[in-house]
């Protein structure tokens, strides 16, 4: 994992701990403690994984356990057939549920190194100190839609986006893919999509103004 990557992600964990109007929390032992609590629930949500596929992996094993019983001349082939999907889409979870706790230890163990800290923080920080300015922003490329209208982890992918395109002079394409890779990982289709219209606009927006 990229170490700006991980210094991203770190700092989406950090301001989902954080209050959008308290200022005061920009302040180094603060944003310490802050740092911690996101870790802390990185790794609540590590187990929480692992938890959900071995329940997925569970009711792959009873769906195919189920299509093996139902092996009879008397039971519809339709059924027989609705088990085993049942099984192979619960396996495919599981399998999801694993690659994504791949990455986690490694996040946790990375996330202790300075230069990684220091750049989740910094980027944190930015995003408070110039949150009304980024916010107006993105409201102006919504499209009909408001910023506050959208889910807290949603708002705060594009806000870092926002700070990778106008502060820390992130290409584009990179800033852009990044933002759709934590979304992936954090949010949901919906939200994908949304982020990926959103950025896409600001940025054609900002090249229009610059020109």
């Amino acid at each position: 994992m990229h170490s700006r990557s991980l210094a991203r992600e770190l700092a989406l964990l950090v301001l989902g701990q954080t209050s959008e109007t308290d200022a005061a929390l920009a302040e180094q032992p603060a944003m310490d403690g802050l740092l911690q609590k996101a870790l802390d629930s990185l790794m609540i949500l590590w187990r929480e994984t692992l938890d959900g596929s071995a329940a997925d992996l569970e009711r792959a094993q009873q769906s195919l356990l189920d299509s093996e019983l139902n092996q009879d001349v008397s039971v519809p082939t339709a059924t027989v057939t609705s088990h085993l999907r049942s099984s192979i889409s619960a396996a495919e979870q599981v399998l999801n549920g694993l690659s994504a706790c791949l990455d986690l230890p490694r996040l946790l163990l990375l996330a202790d190194q300075e230069q990684i800290r220091q750049d989740a923080l910094s980027r944190v920080r930015l995003v408070m100190e110039r949150r009304s300015a980024i916010d107006a922003r993105l409201d102006q490329v919504m499209e009909g839609w408001r910023l506050n209208r959208l889910p807290r982890i949603d708002r705060d992918i594009l806000r870092l986006a926002v700070v990778d395109l106008t502060d820390l002079s992130t290409p584009a394409p990179v800033a852009i893919s990044e933002a759709v890779e934590l979304a992936n990982r954090y949010s949901d289709e919906q939200g994908r999509r949304m982020i990926n219209g959103v950025l896409r606009r600001f940025q054609n927006a900002a090249s229009t103004a610059s020109a």
